[in-house]
């Protein structure tokens, strides 16, 4: 059985894609600061006490794994280069163990080839830059410490996310290519785990929308 190393499990997306892992029969190894903020107790989930800025919580979680889901980012009060540095520690602790799949969530301000941006996204990604220029520099930090890596890594985006319940559906393109501007994070979820498997989006940055 494939065994998944999660990193953000206690956010409001990570709570989610911990839930779809366990259901889906995979085991699980998530990195947390505080356990007790973990709701989820199961015999296939082993959870590790630390920050994914310590090089040696994060080898602990990354050992024995197969994949990495690292679902963590920026709040309040993060480090500025947050999502940069501990992608460098996930990273190195996957080449030295040996792991190459790694997928990490981001949003539509980080720019891939494929998108066609229309007015909207312009909007949105001045006003990210504008009152949140460091969390679009981290992004982009840890996206070239992905392309740097060797590894077969996918950076999944997503528009806003909302609270609400999933839909079941959601459609996968590039911004402004055949997607929207809004997501249930139990869709988003959904695709994420996909990921686990699926080869087709290695070294690519798919929008995912409703």
């Amino acid at each position: 059985m494939t065994t998944i190393a999660l990193f953000g499990a206690t956010g409001k997306t990570g709570r989610r894609m911990l839930r779809r892992a366990l259901d889906a029969g995979y085991d699980v190894r998530a990195l947390v600061r505080n356990p007790d903020a973990l709701d989820v107790q199961h015999e296939r989930l082993t959870v590790i006490r630390g920050d994914v800025l310590d090089p040696a919580a994060v080898d602990s979680t990354v050992g024995g794994s197969d994949v990495v889901l690292s679902l963590f980012g920026q709040v309040k009060g993060s480090p500025k280069t947050l999502q940069a540095d501990g992608t460098r520690n996930i990273v190195a602790s996957m080449r030295a163990r040996g792991v190459r799949r790694i997928v990490t969530l981001s949003g539509g301000g980080l720019r891939a080839e494929e998108d066609r941006p229309k007015a909207p996204d312009h909007v949105m990604r001045f006003l990210l830059k504008t009152m949140a220029g460091h969390v679009l520099a981290d992004a982009e930090a840890h996206l070239d410490v992905l392309r740097a890596s060797g590894l077969d890594w996918t950076v999944v985006r997503g528009p806003r996310l909302l609270e609400t319940p999933g839909a079941g559906t959601y459609r996968v393109g590039w911004v402004g290519v055949g997607t929207g501007m809004q997501i249930s994070r139990d869709d988003l979820a959904d695709f994420i785990l996909t990921q686990v498997d699926d080869d087709r989006f290695i070294h690519r940055m798919p929008f995912v929308s409703a």
